[in-house]
């Protein structure tokens, strides 16, 4: 059994279609873009090790994020942007004492603000690592790439949210 061709109104629209699919991105008008996830975390283990099902979390919030940058046409900053948010979503788990951390990723007048935010007041504090440790350098490495593109960190809400803000010079808004 065969079937009649398409109309020639429908084949234009599929071949239109198929050459659009395979044409990069524009980049999206940036305007005020925002994307929030909140998510459940465990109980801090004894060892202070992030529990398996956080780990799923981090992993998550990363692949979130690089989403929506590539989505919004920052591609030159996914890897970037990838590193701090494992580091801030990470000290939020570790660290907060609570049992939900909200990650945002908002992009107005020409920055990238990252927040996340634990529900437990206190300011993180960045510790001294010697060369043998495996800890403590996150928010060094944190303040490093948010001097590098123009930015800067801190903490709100009495330090119950820890923010990164990243300016998108040459980048589309």
């Amino acid at each position: 059994m065969t079937t009649a061709p398409p109309p020639a109104e429908k084949r234009a629209s599929r071949s239109a279609f198929h050459a659009d699919a395979l044409t990069p991105l524009a980049p999206r008008r940036l305007a005020t873009d925002l994307m929030t996830v909140t998510f459940g975390i465990g109980v801090r283990s004894p060892t202070g090790n992030v529990a398996t099902e956080d780990a799923r979390r981090v992993r998550m919030a990363r692949r979130v994020a690089r989403a929506r940058l590539k989505y919004c046409g920052l591609h030159a900053l996914v890897e970037d942007v990838t590193l701090i948010v494992s580091e801030l979503v990470t000290n939020a788990i570790l660290h907060s004492g609570g049992t939900q951390v909200t990650f945002t990723m908002t992009v107005h007048d020409g920055i990238l603000h990252l927040a996340v935010r634990d529900e437990m007041p206190g300011g993180p504090a960045a510790c001294v690592a010697d060369s043998e440790s495996e800890r403590g350098r996150g928010l060094f490495l944190v303040d490093f790439l948010a001097r590098q593109h123009g930015g800067k960190w801190g903490t709100t809400d009495e330090g119950a949210t820890i923010y990164c803000d990243l300016a998108l010079t040459g980048a589309p808004q």
